[in-house]
């Protein structure tokens, strides 16, 4: 199956696995909506997509709030969107449970759990009315293993893969594929940060944090963005996937 001449829409779009979701999709023949809090970020993501001969539209919303995601599906009224990435998410804190805030904990399961019930009550109605389309929601192999000092992103993360296998079977029926994609850690901004983050809480150095981290993994690396895009873009092309989590972790999970 191919994703040419397809609307996509992508949360998170902004930055980092957005971003290179949206620009693989676009690279494939996808128009893409790209949406994401900061309006500057996505013109920049736009201005990318557009340059390299592809079609792109900047909505912005905070997918987290439900005012702004029925205003999203509001302003994007006449789309045809047949593929759904939820992409939008954030780290949180990196402590031991009991040195996380309930304010915290909201906010971790509101940028990755509601902002993907919220789109889905949005965006699915017109999939299941035109009898097809395609979802991926983007969890993580730290959803499905120990990770110490991660508490509200792990739980977070396995919510995600609960949420995508419900729906699956509930959706599969009226002809909506819905898959989840979870990557092992991503090279970027986001890991340097964690990887700080636990150096300063253990009192060991940053490059003793990221070789302890990546050292579980079977290839002995983390991912990068661009493998993760690709994968979203394979997992299109199998029409038979549903109900399905994808390890992409160089080895970091293994069953």
């Amino acid at each position: 199956m191919s994703v040419e001449g397809r609307t996509a829409l992508v949360t998170g779009a902004g930055n980092g696995l957005g971003r290179a979701i949206a620009g693989r999709l676009a690279g494939a023949g996808a128009r893409v909506i790209l949406v994401g809090r900061v309006r500057e970020k996505l013109d920049v993501v736009a201005a990318e997509v557009t340059g390299a001969g592809g079609s792109a539209r900047v909505a912005p919303a905070d997918v987290s709030r439900p005012d702004a995601v029925t205003g999203l599906a509001r302003l994007l009224t006449g789309e045809t969107i047949s593929i759904l990435i939820n992409n939008a998410g954030v780290a949180g804190p990196v402590r031991p449970l009991v040195e996380v805030t309930p304010d915290e904990w909201d906010e971790v399961f509101a940028a990755n759990v509601r902002s993907m019930y919220l789109m889905c009550r949005a965006f699915l109605p017109p999939m299941i009315g035109r009898g097809g389309g395609d979802m991926i929601n983007i969890a993580s192999v730290s959803g499905k293993r120990p990770l110490a000092n991660r508490t509200p992103y792990t739980a977070s993360k396995m919510a995600v893969i609960g949420l995508t296998t419900t729906l699956a079977h509930e959706v599969g029926p009226l002809g909506v594929c819905v898959n989840s994609l979870s990557p092992g850690p991503v090279e970027g901004e986001r890991m340097e940060r964690n990887f700080r983050l636990e150096a300063e809480r253990s009192g060991i150095t940053i490059e003793e944090a990221r070789a302890a981290f990546v050292g579980r993994a079977a290839l002995g690396r983390m991912v990068s963005e661009h493998e993760v895009a690709d994968a979203v873009l394979a997992m299109l092309a199998m029409p038979g996937l549903c109900a399905a989590d994808i390890d992409l972790s160089a080895g970091m999970v293994g069953r």
